[in-house]
């Protein structure tokens, strides 16, 4: 190697192209296990005309990340197209979204614990409704991948090419209408909700019965924008708690409706980590983590998650392997730890936290 090459700036190797970008947007890049995204700081965020951070939890994987957008009083968006899909939960706030196609738009209006989708390179514009209050809204994001393929922001943001696929579904489908679908795979049953819009996630009908994560409990996938985004909803009923899983990492977890907390540990660890949250916290579990979620309010506690990969399109052979695994293999691989295998240690503590706020359990 010449002595020219050693002294070449742009000479790097073990380059982070995604980290790169993130610091040159010059906004607050928050890292931690979970964050409180009610109070996380923002900066002006000059690409996109609005304050904004980037987050990045403990266990958000190599895919996604996490963009929190804070739109002052009656100010908008910078119109924006890019080529990663990108999810939106609304903390705080009132306005409205306009999506446009070569044919037509879309508009619709979004409030605290509205989700939509982002279609792949679809133009969109985010709007303020309030002229006194700022609105918050977290954008799960799939740009850390692409930008790492890529790395060429410009070719990112800029390319003109409309994914027609992913705006061919009902109209109805950005004004909160969807459709119920399911699918058997072996023993268990997969129930979906293909829309772009949910107004409330808090108030959402649609639920179905999941009993296999839960006594009780409640869930149901969403299919969005034919994308390869995967997005649920679980509900755990008062009184009760979900049984401990593990899964892939970068599982984004926002907490809709109630109060609880979740335990995350490693297999044989003999601490675990506790995670309290409520609507406006986000937290990842990292890979093959088990985590547990317990409600330790008045009313059923709902939380909205956002992950790679989905049930139509898996994207790679390990979460094709997750989606559709059966109860007998989710019992060999030890993905879920059954209510009678648990430690004792965790109904006691959540028993102990039950009492603390004058709730009766309901455990058998």
């Amino acid at each position: 190697m010449s002595d020219a090459s050693v002294a070449d700036p742009d000479t790097r190797f073990l380059i982070n192209a995604y980290r790169d970008w993130v610091e040159g947007e010059g906004v607050p890049l928050i890292e931690d296990f979970a964050v409180d995204l009610r109070t996380a700081p923002v900066a002006p965020w000059p690409r996109l005309g609005v304050n904004g951070a980037v987050v990045n939890v403990a266990g958000r994987g190599d895919f996604l990340d996490l963009w929190l957008l804070d739109l002052p009083p009656g100010q908008a968006l910078v119109p924006q197209h890019h080529l990663f899909e990108a999810v939106a939960y609304v903390i705080s706030g009132r306005g409205s979204t306009t999506i446009e196609t070569r044919d037509c738009s879309h508009s619709f209006e979004w409030g605290p614990k509205s989700m939509f989708a982002l279609p792949l390179n679809a133009r969109y514009q985010l709007f303020n409704a309030s002229g006194r209050e700022p609105a918050r809204i977290a954008l799960t994001t799939a740009f850390p991948i692409m930008m790492n393929l890529l790395h060429n922001a410009d070719f990112i943001f800029d390319v003109d090419f409309e994914f027609a696929e992913r705006l061919r579904g009902p109209a109805g489908h950005f004004r909160g209408e969807g459709r119920h679908l399911s699918d058997l795979h072996a023993d268990l049953t997969h129930n979906f909700w293909e829309t772009n819009f949910v107004p409330d996630l808090g108030v959402f009908a649609e639920l179905r019965p999941l009993e296999r994560r839960g006594t009780a409990s409640n869930g149901i996938q969403f299919m969005l924008a034919d994308g390869v985004l995967h997005a649920h909803m679980s509900e755990i009923a008062v009184g009760r708690y979900k049984k401990a899983h593990r899964h892939m990492g970068g599982t984004h977890i926002y907490p809709v409706t109630g109060a609880g907390y979740s335990l995350l540990w490693y297999e044989g660890d003999t601490t675990r980590h506790r995670v309290d949250w409520c609507h406006g916290v986000v937290y990842s579990p990292p890979d093959n983590m088990y985590h547990q979620h317990f409600n330790v309010s008045g009313e059923p506690a709902r939380y909205f998650a956002v992950k790679m990969g989905n049930y139509r399109y898996p994207v790679t052979a390990r979460m094709n392997s997750q989606f559709a695994a059966s109860s007998e293999q989710i019992r060999e691989r030890k993905t879920q730890i059954e209510y009678e295998d648990e430690d004792p240690a965790i109904r006691e503590l959540y028993l102990s936290e039950l009492a603390k706020v004058s709730i009766a359990p309901k455990l058998t």
